[in-house]
């Protein structure tokens, strides 16, 4: 074994490959492609005198050896990192980074174009990916690195993650322009008479927020449909005389198209979040990031 040949940069590398376990992955991550990723791997199991990783049958399996390396290894980078970024101050006009956030697709309606179009102006350098949010996978996509941030109610943000308030939602009423029924108007009869539109996100769902309401007064709604997503909803109320409540960042956007109501009851509304991993907190491109996407949420 010759450590006189290890560098920061092939100890990333090790690092990132005992986390994904996966070549493709891991060239991702470290902005590689797959050939040079394997010349620094080759580097390493001759430094090391070992082989590291080997093929298996879903991916690369560490061998003994990398085992009892990754955690050492992951300390050791960390102190690094704190030592490096202590201090660091940010210049967006020059800042290169890449982020991936997770949300659902009304949260990525409600602040992708503005977030994306403001970060292009203050950071032109900065790349973000949007991906749909996975709740029961977020744990492991922060722990892995491949989600930065997360948007999503306080819920569902994991025990171990950080998080911080961005904005409230409240829930609205919208019914087509034109309706027979609805004419600027409604009260709880007429909410309750009609065909209603509601959002399960797990699919199948016929109940939510709204029907707790109701139920704690004596009264019932008729749900006709039930969608995955909101985005959808606004079209499908403007073609029917059926009537949804969606928040009201999502129904202000297409107040062309549909009338745009308060409920006839009180209805919760919901707070949407940030959530990301403690590995993040400090490291100033992604401070940074957080805190540009939280004053555009709360402006």
């Amino acid at each position: 074994m010759d450590t006189r040949n290890l560098d920061l940069g092939l100890l990333v590398t090790l690092e990132v490959l005992l986390a994904e376990r996966n070549v493709t992955h891991a060239a991702r991550r470290l902005n590689l492609s797959q050939p040079a990723l394997s010349a620094r791997l080759a580097r390493l199991r001759d430094a090391l005198g070992d082989p590291l990783l080997i093929p298996g049958q879903r991916g690369l399996v560490p061998t003994q050896r990398a085992l009892e390396l990754m955690q050492p290894l992951h300390e050791a980078l960390e102190g690094v990192r704190r030592v490096v970024e202590r201090g660091a101050t940010i210049n967006p006009e020059t800042l290169r980074a890449t982020a991936v956030i997770a949300a659902s697709d009304y949260v990525q309606y409600a602040l992708l174009a503005r977030y994306s179009v403001a970060l292009r102006a203050e950071a032109p350098m900065i790349r973000i990916a949007w991906r749909a949010l996975d709740v029961m996978a977020l744990t492991t996509q922060l722990e892995r690195g491949e989600v930065d941030l997360a948007l999503a109610t306080p819920e569902h943000a994991p025990a171990a993650m950080r998080q911080r308030r961005l904005f409230e939602e409240e829930y609205v009423v919208v019914a087509r322009h034109g309706h027979p029924a609805v004419r600027g108007v409604l009260d709880l009869d007429l909410f309750c008479a009609l065909d209603h539109v509601v959002v399960s996100p797990q699919g199948g769902g016929f109940a939510g927020p709204t029907d707790a309401a109701l139920e704690a007064i004596g009264r019932r709604r008729n749900v006709a449909l039930s969608t995955s997503g909101f985005l959808i909803v606004p079209e499908i109320v403007s073609r029917s005389d059926m009537i949804a409540l969606i928040p009201r960042r999502i129904a202000d956007g297409c107040s062309d198209r549909v009338q745009v109501l308060g409920p006839p009851l009180p209805i919760p509304g919901f707070v949407i979040a940030s959530i990301w991993h403690e590995r993040t907190t400090s490291h100033p491109a992604q401070s940074w990031l957080r805190d540009r996407l939280a004053a555009l949420a709360q402006g």
